[in-house]
């Protein structure tokens, strides 16, 4: 069985983060490691919520794996609060990679234009070391604009700016570029991806549904570097984490009054087994 360490927080209400990360890698037959940067009663997007900052047990959490001579196949990194943080993240990155290890970065930034809460400006120059080394980044459009310290735009992207885009983030370093909540029309969202080792964009559309629907960046990453580890090619990953995160979606709206506390995720797991056994993608 393959082995992943996700570095995210933990949202105790408000399905999103480790909260997603661990039940669906968990389910596509991945024995699950996490190591919690934070511990929130709820996603941020409540109106209150409290926070407590874990970065004081990131080293000797991951110095007693060391110790124990505790290895991954993959490294996922989601959520973090600060600076110190994501130079922790780089040690651990560091101390525990092999050239086996699928380092996969979710540069949790920002959304609709605006860096979360907490983030200072110069916050994106330090997630751009995260991404330098590796080898996919699946940062929204938002955080896009931020590593690339270019304006955001709500519209009037084309698939050349987009490219373009996906090209100059490729340059920060990761072998792979997945731009999520990209928007061609105004009926259809979807990604759009970079192979750098081939030179090779790909993209992947469907109906939108009006939202927010919060989590869904969560369930997505985690979908795609489950379905890796799998031994899906990344353009075969992408899109089945796109169509488990739309069927997540898709059933969260049958159920509005819901939607606050993440997408129906749990509801969807079917889908997304048996599109695994279609794709013939055995547990290792």
């Amino acid at each position: 069985m393959k082995r992943i360490l996700t570095i995210q927080d933990i949202s105790c209400v408000g399905k999103c983060s480790l909260t997603a990360a661990l039940p669906i890698l968990s389910a596509m037959g991945t024995e699950t490691v996490i190591l919690p940067t934070a511990v929130l009663s709820s996603h941020s997007a409540f109106s209150d919520y409290t926070f407590c900052d874990l970065t004081a047990q990131l080293r000797p959490i991951t110095e007693q794996w060391k110790a124990e001579g505790i290895t991954f196949d993959a490294i996922y990194t989601g959520y973090l609060g600060s600076v110190k943080q994501v130079s922790i993240v780089e040690e651990i990155i560091a101390q525990f990679r092999t050239p086996e290890t699928c380092v996969f970065v979710d540069p949790v930034l920002g959304d609709f234009g605006h860096l979360y809460h907490g983030f200072s400006r110069d916050f994106p120059k330090h997630m751009q070391r995260l991404c330098q080394g590796a080898d996919v980044i699946v940062p929204n459009m938002t955080e896009a604009a931020c590593l690339l310290g270019i304006p955001y735009l709500e519209e009037g992207y084309d698939a050349a700016v987009i490219e373009d885009m996906l090209r100059r983030l490729s340059k920060l370093g990761a072998r792979s570029v997945v731009l999520t909540g990209v928007s061609l029309s105004p009926d259809e969202v979807g990604f759009m991806g970079y192979d750098a080792d081939t030179d090779h964009v790909f993209s992947h559309f469907h109906k939108r549904f009006e939202g927010p629907f919060h989590g869904t960046g969560d369930v997505f990453a985690s979908t795609c570097v489950g379905a890796l580890l799998r031994g899906a090619a990344l353009e075969e990953a992408t899109a089945l984490a796109a169509d488990f995160t739309l069927e997540s979606i898709r059933l969260t709206a049958l159920a509005p009054d819901r939607r606050w506390y993440g997408i129906h995720y749990e509801s969807a797991f079917p889908f997304l087994m048996e599109r695994l056994q279609d794709k013939s993608l055995p547990l290792v």
